[in-house]
């Protein structure tokens, strides 16, 4: 065993490692025939940007991604709770134990384990507050390329790039957000783990099957995803 963590855990860890990664890599770059909501909300971005170069007053424009950002300030704020709650966790490890040792099916596991798990499980939100944190100063990058477009009129070979590099920040901006947002999920099927490492492969097949269904098949999808793509 690894620090308290068994063949069975090492193999459910990496099963986690591979769908998170490989799901990631499906829907975050263009190697999918099938669109989905994140490469189609790109094109209404590139959309937006257009229109806004075209327009004479901008408040709107920024005031949509002043709202935005208040959203990703609000994860990011709990994130930084979620890491500190714990951290705590740490020094109540053995009443947690005990609690969770009451269920009929949890697997038994040495303080050791539950150890490695928590501080797993800090290391999965922090990776979400630096993703968050990220989106937030690109989406205020966006804010600035807003605030210098050029004034209308523009040329059209000058708006488009202006257009296409404010669209490529802000996709990114999105793109960050949600890798975070991601990370959530995903933290919920490790929560599993604690109870065994069956239940975490069958929590982490969960949690892909509903990023999945709302990617490429949910009503949104539909709605967001131009028709026959």
């Amino acid at each position: 065993m690894i620090a308290g963590l068994t063949q069975l855990d090492l193999l459910a860890l990496a099963w986690f490692v591979a769908l998170w990664i490989g799901y990631a890599k499906l829907v975050d770059r263009p190697i999918w025939p099938r669109a989905n909501i994140n490469h189609a909300m790109h094109a209404h971005r590139a959309a937006w940007m257009r229109q806004m170069v075209q327009r004479d007053n901008r408040i709107t424009d920024a005031s949509l991604i002043g709202h935005v950002m208040q959203s990703v300030s609000f994860f990011a704020s709990t994130t930084i709770i979620v890491v500190a709650a714990l951290l705590s966790a740490l020094g109540a490890i053995d009443d947690i134990r005990a609690a969770v040792a009451e269920l009929p099916f949890a697997q038994e596991a040495p303080r050791s384990a539950w150890q490695v798990k928590v501080l797993l499980l800090v290391g999965l939100f922090v990776y979400a507050f630096f993703k968050f944190s990220w989106s937030i100063r690109q989406w205020n990058y966006c804010c600035v390329m807003i605030g210098t477009a050029p004034p209308a009129p523009v040329p059209d070979k000058e708006a488009a790039a202006v257009a296409d590099r404010a669209a490529r920040v802000a996709s990114s901006a999105s793109l960050g957000f949600n890798s975070g947002l991601r990370a959530y999920y995903f933290a919920l099927a490790m929560l599993a783990w604690f109870v065994h490492p069956l239940a975490f492969m069958g929590a982490t097949m969960w949690v892909l099957g509903v990023l999945a269904w709302r990617q490429f098949r949910s009503p949104a999808a539909g709605a967001i995803v131009p028709a026959g793509r």
